[in-house]
């Protein structure tokens, strides 16, 4: 769909001088009616007629083929990539609006769990996916970050979006974390290669030292469900199109992020949060 409108699109921007041209040229359906118009100052305008034949139109699109594809074939190009430009920054005008909008929800809801320094200046939102490879490319970086500096506080939003079991495991890290177990638990899971499933998820909630049965019956709590819901339904508001998506100082950043780049970004927002 997305491509069939850029195409579209384009072929609007090309066709257009050629659409004029050809209707300067062109005789009107009914001339009568147009003279008849022009003398009479108080006749309604007349109704919009076609004024192309099926063999005009024929014409028409044999001159826009040899435009596109002989003389100008850079210009429909030219504005696919235009409104690929103007989609991205719609996009990220949406996206920013919808931070700013879901401010409290993002970062001072209670029940969501916590890492690093709980009053550190600046705060990393994480949406991420236990079975997400990339998430997994960036767990150690964000270890890293929070062993050096002790001054970022990391608000982990379960983003379940790659199927049935990444849904159980999101469930299973809320529900660790009423065992005060969720920091440790959700390391471990991150630390698993491949995909997952029932087995392994409660194998490695043993191995953290959690009560396996106890956590069996908190992940059927409506509470637990609620709060993956509406993590869901938050990331895809923010925009959130993928795991991992970080939040920064109300910057979004798509994707896996290096340790450089997380550093950066923290960087940045704790000397923008100083300016006067």
């Amino acid at each position: 769909m997305c491509r069939r409108i850029l195409f579209a699109a384009g072929l609007f921007l090309a066709f257009t001088p050629v659409f004029a041209a050809y209707a300067a040229v062109t005789p009107t359906a009914a001339p009568a009616a147009a003279a008849a118009a022009a003398t009479t100052t108080t006749a309604a305008p007349p109704a919009p007629v076609s004024t192309f034949s099926d063999a005009q139109r024929a014409e028409i699109e044999g001159i826009i083929k040899d435009y596109i594809t002989q003389k100008n074939p850079e210009v429909l190009m030219e504005a696919m990539q235009e409104l690929q430009k103007r989609e991205a920054a719609d996009s990220a005008a949406k996206t920013k609006a919808a931070v700013a909008s879901d401010h409290a929800k993002l970062f001072e809801d209670p029940t969501t769990p916590i890492g690093g320094n709980p009053k550190g200046d600046v705060t990393v939102v994480e949406f991420f996916d236990y079975q997400c490879g990339y998430c997994k490319m960036a767990e150690p970086n964000i270890e890293k970050l929070l062993k050096e500096d002790k001054n970022v506080k990391l608000i982990y939003k379960d983003f379940p979006i790659l199927g049935p079991m990444s849904v159980t495991a999101a469930k299973a890290a809320l529900a660790a974390a009423r065992q005060d177990k969720y920091i440790k638990f959700h390391d471990a899971l991150m630390a698993q290669k491949g995909h997952l499933d029932e087995d392994l998820i409660y194998k490695v909630a043993k191995e953290s030292g959690l009560d396996v049965e106890k956590l069996k019956k908190d992940m059927n709590d409506e509470v637990i469900d609620k709060a993956v819901e509406t993590n869901v339904a938050l990331g895809t508001e923010i925009g959130a199109r993928g795991t991992p998506t970080f939040i920064i100082a109300d910057q979004v950043y798509p994707g896996a992020m290096e340790y450089d780049q997380l550093k950066k970004a923290v960087d940045d927002a704790r000397a923008a949060a100083k300016k006067p």
